[in-house]
């Protein structure tokens, strides 16, 4: 089994507990680890997978709470690295029908410094770099790039999620959709949802988003489309794979659980061909990622909703 090395953001999310009000209402929160990088993580580890977390905390009470969630949940942080600053924290409101609100107070996760000492340990492995905060500035946005030419000179399969959050790119997306090209032109895999799709490719159809993000260099796309199900592109072939019905209650971390379940299954493979020569491979992972993403949002909370591999073979 492969290794999977998540890199970007763990902080705290501080959920408004009555749901349906928005922030500008909210009187109390409720305290709960999160990150899209870090709830990759926790889906791979929570299936069986071996998934390493790659950012930067802070010193505080905050980062030992979220170290230790990750802890539990398996997920090696032995190369997690501690700041002076602050832990990085969002707030997080919940409309009725399960979607989300954020406000980002933005702290350590942005001071993580490269390693080269890890070079070693990439060989061979999985790459994902799915951080909504990587491409804000701050040495993690250097190291970010550092370990993409690192995942393409080690032969490492590389994942990339631009993880969008509208709040963090106020009237400057232009500049976040530049500094995505080079990810998406050299990635294996390319996650989107359909707002970033359309964003990052200026197309509104999502098959021509599709066309246009392989001719960059992408060479398995998937759109998530919710309930619809995702939408697998490959660089001969295009299809929609339906996801499962489910009452959502909180989409928080969907599709960080369905990127996760995905690795998990590829990094189970052993060697990385049959994801490229095999379409029907791949589908029935989506299939399966589907599913898991799914199963997430029927609960609150990202990692304690992440499905474990009993509940998605049922």
């Amino acid at each position: 089994m492969k290794k999977v090395f998540c890199i970007g953001e763990l902080l705290i999310d501080f959920v408004a507990e009555k749901q349906g009000n928005d922030l500008s209402r909210a009187t109390h929160f409720t305290k709960k680890a999160g990150g899209a990088p870090a709830n990759v993580a926790c889906a791979i580890s929570k299936l069986g997978g071996k998934s390493i977390f790659l950012g930067c905390v802070g010193d505080d009470p905050f980062g030992q709470f979220l170290l230790g969630v990750l802890k539990t949940e398996g997920v090696d942080v032995s190369m997690a690295q501690l700041s002076k600053t602050f832990t990085t924290l969002a707030f997080v409101s919940l409309a009725e029908d399960g979607e989300r609100d954020f406000v980002f107070s933005r702290g350590a996760d942005k001071e993580l410094e490269y390693d080269p000492t890890l070079r070693k340990s990439l060989k061979g492995n999985i790459l994902h770099l799915g951080a909504a905060t990587a491409l804000l500035g701050g040495s993690l946005e250097k190291a970010y790039g550092k370990y993409l030419f690192d995942g393409l000179t080690k032969d490492m399969f590389i994942s990339f999620d631009p993880n969008f959050r509208s709040d963090l790119w106020k009237e400057n997306e232009e500049q976040f959709i530049k500094k995505c090209m080079p990810f998406i032109e050299k990635s294996h895999l390319c996650k989107f949802s359909l707002e970033e799709a359309q964003l990052l490719s200026g197309k509104d159809d999502v098959n021509q988003a599709c066309d246009f993000f392989h001719k960059m260099g992408a060479k398995i796309i998937t759109v998530t489309l919710g309930k619809e199900g995702t939408l697998l592109s490959l660089t001969d072939s295009k299809k929609l794979i339906p996801s499962i019905e489910v009452s959502p209650v909180d989409t928080t971390g969907a599709g960080d659980a369905f990127i996760g379940c995905l690795l998990y299954q590829i990094s189970d493979l052993g060697n990385f061909d049959p994801v490229f020569q095999d379409c029907d491979v791949l589908e029935k992972m989506v299939v399966m990622a589907n599913k898991a993403g799914a199963i997430t949002t029927t609960n609150y909370g990202a990692i304690p909703s992440l499905p474990t591999k009993e509940q998605l073979e049922k």
